[in-house]
């Protein structure tokens, strides 16, 4: 694996890991398809909507899984149990290990293999938009739960320990 990729894979663990945290702390399964006025989607569907653009991005179009993408289903659903939605979340951690396993150095630097909104654009480049895209719907799901709930426990977002390196 790439350093770039390695470095790649333990952002996304986090952050994966603690979107399943967030999902979890929602109450019950109800209240993570509520939303509030003004915001159009739910918690439900921006994690649904994350677990299906890694799968797809990362596991089908990098490493080759064959996953078929839904995305109107990502942003229609309106209920749904919890377990479901963690579960295509840990389908989206395991795409995110197939795709980076499947770079090499001069990929990185080679344009990503779909076309991207009609640009093409280096897969390092993509690579790197992807976590901040995980990243940014992460911190949505994290503060509708709390505006919804009003229950301001912390699910470890964004912590340091996850990613730094073991002190000497």
């Amino acid at each position: 694996m790439t350093p770039l990729a390695a470095d790649l894979l333990l952002l996304f663990r986090r952050d994966l890991q603690c979107l399943l945290r967030e999902v979890a702390l929602f109450p019950d399964d109800a209240s993570l398809w509520r939303t509030l006025p003004g915001i159009a989607n739910s918690a439900g569907n921006v994690a649904l909507h994350v677990a299906g653009n890694l799968q797809h991005f990362m596991g089908a179009v990098l490493g080759g899984t064959g996953y078929v993408r839904e995305r109107e289903r990502e942003f229609a659903q309106r209920e749904g149990r919890r377990e479901d939605v963690a579960a295509e979340l840990r389908g989206a951690l395991a795409a995110v290990e197939t795709g980076l396993a499947a770079v090499t150095e001069a990929g990185l630097a080679a344009p990503f293999p779909a076309l991207l909104g009609g640009h093409r654009v280096p897969t390092g480049r993509f690579l790197l938009h992807l976590e901040t895209h995980l990243a940014f719907h992460l911190g949505q799901v994290g503060y509708l739960r709390r505006a919804l709930t009003g229950d301001s426990t912390g699910s470890g977002a964004v912590g340091i320990g996850e990613i730094a390196e073991v002190a000497e």
